[in-house]
């Protein structure tokens, strides 16, 4: 692939706009596609970014992004339902929808972000959307690139600030005995990958699944931003089956704290299956959230 243009949907977002440097400092033109696109905080005068207005379940919209690029990353994500906006609108028909768009109009270099453990047969609506919306994809464009993050931080990002955040509470509630096993990845990391995949000489696998270097468990999570926070706090174990009911109860609201398909994906390990493409195909060395933390909690604080 040249330097030519590459469009980002959902290029505003916590991986997308990482994915947006990446590329920009390669030397790539981006378009930025976004419902409000803007430019980042680190452009400068003569950067190679154009900024496109989308809407990712207009067609109209989407042919518009797509018009010269070469290459396509759709980073659009959807993780709690409204009323307007649906996991199977967002997830399985914009993704198919823009696959076959990219197809008609010749890129052949598509990434599709999805998530480990995407199943269309999940318990949770969610990972399931996750899981058609790989099988549409693919479908509409049999060479696109399926990418499969864990669970992803950096500086802003939600999991680390999360955990920050109930280390405020006098007691902190744990999803089952925390025992669910994560292989956090760093938001630039991801990126870079997607910079490789999106590179003159790509790898021929098609699915990746990215993790990073440490394997933990959510209790160890918790207790590693306790300790950098130098705050102690006791544990508490809480069955499932009541986050499951919390979540129910917290349904009804505009912005519940909580949904159900959290609670099924904290019941799960997201953990990256050595049998499919990785960091190592891509020569891609992964940083280490014990590494991490300092910096990733300090931006946070900031």
């Amino acid at each position: 692939m040249s330097n030519g243009c590459v469009t980002v949907f959902g290029g505003t977002g916590f991986l997308g706009s990482h994915v947006v440097r990446e590329l920009a400092e390669a030397g790539r033109t981006v378009r930025i596609a976004a419902r409000r696109p803007a430019l980042p905080d680190w452009a400068e005068p003569g950067d190679p970014l154009e900024l496109v207005s989308v809407d990712i379940r207009s067609k109209a919209d989407i042919a518009k992004a797509l018009e010269g690029a070469e290459g396509v990353v759709n980073a659009v994500s959807l993780y709690v339902e409204s009323r307007s906006a649906r996991f199977q609108t967002i997830h399985v028909d914009a993704a198919g929808q823009l696959a076959r768009l990219a197809h008609e109009t010749g890129i052949q270099r598509l990434v599709q972000l999805s998530g480990i453990g995407a199943d269309p047969a999940s318990r949770s609506a969610y990972v399931r959307a996750r899981g058609h919306g790989e099988t549409a994809v693919v479908a509409a464009l049999p060479k696109a690139i399926i990418l499969r993050p864990s669970v992803m931080f950096g500086p802003h990002d939600a999991f680390l600030s999360a955990l920050a955040g109930l280390t405020r509470l006098p007691v902190i509630p744990l999803f089952g005995h925390g025992e669910t096993r994560l292989q956090p990845v760093h938001v630039m990391d991801v990126a870079r990958a997607i910079g490789r995949l999106l590179g003159s000489d790509p790898p021929e696998r098609r699915l990746f699944e990215l993790g990073g270097p440490d394997i933990i468990r959510y209790r160890e999570a918790v207790e590693l931003v306790m300790r950098e926070l130098s705050r102690e706090r006791p544990l508490l174990p809480i069955p499932f089956p009541l986050w499951h009911l919390l979540a129910l109860m917290a349904s009804p609201l505009p912005n519940p704290p909580l949904t159900r398909d959290q609670v099924v994906l904290m019941a799960q390990d997201n953990v990256a299956n050595d049998a499919v493409g990785s960091f190592d195909d891509l020569g891609i060395l992964p940083r280490s959230l014990r590494d991490s933390l300092p910096l990733c909690l300090a931006a946070d604080a900031g």
